[in-house]
């Protein structure tokens, strides 16, 4: 089998990482994009080179895949690890093992700590829980691969607690440009759904009260998706199998033809197949389809599972992302989720680079009312965003260039006053060496002195000793040093605060402007 160009470089750079000594590296790629295959072709590299490879994954479905493709792109069989099924034994090199099955310490037992030289882990974005680690810290002189769809900047940051480097990434927007995934439209319909009532347990928002707050919405969400999207082949993501179920009903009493799919499904197979095939148009499940199953003739996704993690949204939204004859794009329906506490995960975050765009994306997609293409959106999003910023920076600026000339440069204050020690000092004791504190910052500006200049506490504490001494004594000020020296006065800094205040009063009664008969340059401040 040809791998596709970044397939090729995604595998060249993970055989890169190990070879380099980095043993623990992931690979990001979309949903849609052939990670098993990437995952099949990296186990090939490892089986010839005589070594024995673990892949793990935490649903059975998984395992069934991983060993389905890595025989028909390699030609290499899999022994298993699942329940009462055992390695032990098998001449294999490749092992496919449920983690649930493997975590058990009878079962670790069994092998010797060195037997698997490589380890992959499918989804990887699980791994960080204690059932995975569980088995890593056994075989921690492995290789391991992991393996996720995850866009998620937050998510990457979990995963690098374990994982030592990224060895390759290839993003959504570059495989939806080169045509390796369907463009993605994303619609906001103008339904406010309250969640503000709704409580997390670990990390998201509680089903069970997704579930009772969204409950009272299915007719009204029922009557967009007919108005939207009745000629789609749809999935929906819903909180609970009870609502999955109740939400099927009022489907079909729309004129949907919907069917439902959940974990005690006795036919569930068949139920795939029929939708697969075009006997119904919807498929309503809680959370069971996010991984593990493909059907590429799916146009338009439905998230009534509102979350803030953002792997899980992009696995919900990859169940529609994949090409399929006469499939022009797939259609995200979005809603205008209510709540107070929590970012929650939008069509803007599957794309987006960081969260100021990803908002910017969410406002036009809310306020246009037609599907937008989301690569478009971003485009225009990032341009706004960077133009606002460069027009709070030029504020900013012009803020910063105002106050600077009220302030005296400190060198300039040290040169009026003629104080060498305070120009020629260095500091000496640790505390001294150390930045300003915001107290003397904030009275160094208040006194007149530009304090950017002043970069240690030693340097700040002179300073302010010396203006609270100068003031005891009746001696000019900063500010009005400033003043008069940026008028042509010299050593402004050994005149008296009343003789300095009768010139500037002075010079304000002419306007502003220097009086007659006065020089500048002469002038002693008498």
């Amino acid at each position: 089998m040809k791998l596709r160009d970044y397939q090729q470089d995604a595998r060249e750079a993970i055989q890169t990482e190990w070879e380099n000594g980095t043993k623990k590296t992931l690979l990001v790629l979309p949903t849609g994009c052939g990670k098993t295959i990437v995952f099949s072709k990296v186990i090939e590299d490892r089986v010839k080179k005589g070594e024995r490879v673990l892949v793990l994954a935490h649903r059975g479905e998984l395992l069934e895949q991983a060993a389905d493709k890595l025989e028909k792109s390699t030609g290499l069989k899999c022994a298993t690890e699942k329940a009462e099924q055992t390695s032990i034994g098998s001449w294999y090199r490749v092992v496919v093992g449920s983690v649930q099955t493997m975590m058990r310490e009878k079962r670790l037992e069994k092998f010797d700590k060195d037997f698997f030289d490589t380890i992959i882990i499918d989804e990887a974005h699980h791994c960080i829980s204690d059932s995975y680690q569980r088995v890593l810290n056994y075989f921690e002189l492995a290789n391991v691969l992991g393996v996720t769809a995850t866009p998620d900047r937050g998510d990457m940051r979990n995963l690098g607690s374990y994982f030592e480097s990224l060895a390759f990434e290839y993003t959504l927007p570059k495989a939806i440009k080169s045509g390796y995934l369907s463009p993605i439209k994303a619609l906001t319909l103008p339904l406010k759904l309250d969640l503000s009532s709704v409580s997390q347990q670990a990390g998201d928002f509680k089903a069970s009260e997704v579930s009772t707050a969204l409950d009272p919405y299915l007719e009204s969400i029922a009557d967009e998706m007919w108005k939207n999207a009745s000629d789609r082949k749809i999935v929906v993501f819903l909180p609970l199998v009870k609502t999955s179920q109740k939400f099927t009903e009022i489907l079909n009493n729309k004129g949907f033809k919907a069917t439902e799919v959940n974990g005690d499904s006795k036919d569930r197979a068949e139920i795939l197949e029929d939708f697969d095939k075009g006997k119904y148009n919807v498929l309503c499940n809680s959370m069971l389809l996010t991984e593990g199953w493909d059907c590429p003739s799916v146009d338009c996704v439905v998230v009534l599972r509102p979350t803030k993690v953002r792997s899980l949204y992009s696995q919900m939204v990859g169940r529609g992302t994949r090409l399929f004859p006469g499939k022009t794009e797939l259609l995200l329906l979005d809603f205008l989720w209510h709540t107070d506490r929590h970012e929650l995960c939008h069509p803007a975050h599957l794309i987006a680079e960081n969260e100021e765009v990803a908002k910017a994306m969410t406002k036009q997609i809310e306020e246009a009312g037609i599907p937008l293409d989301l690569e478009i959106v971003e485009k225009q999003a990032a341009e706004d965003v960077i133009a606002q910023r460069e027009e709070a920076l030029a504020k900013q600026l012009a803020e910063m260039k105002k106050r600077k000339r009220k302030l005296v440069d400190p060198l300039q204050f040290e040169m009026s006053i003629q104080a060498e020690d305070l120009a020629n000092y260095v500091p000496a004791f640790g505390w001294e060496m150390g930045p300003p504190s915001e107290k003397q910052i904030q009275t160094l500006e208040k006194l007149g002195i530009l304090p950017e200049q002043i970069d240690n506490a030693g340097k700040a504490t002179k300073l302010l000793e010396r203006l609270d001494k100068r003031r005891v004594e009746g001696l000019t000020t900063p500010k009005q040093i400033r003043f008069l020296e940026a008028r042509g006065f010299a050593h402004v800094g050994k005149w008296s605060f009343d003789n300095a205040k009768r010139l500037i009063d002075r010079i304000a009664a002419n306007g502003w402007r220097i009086p007659a008969g006065i020089d500048p340059k002469e002038y002693q401040g008498d």
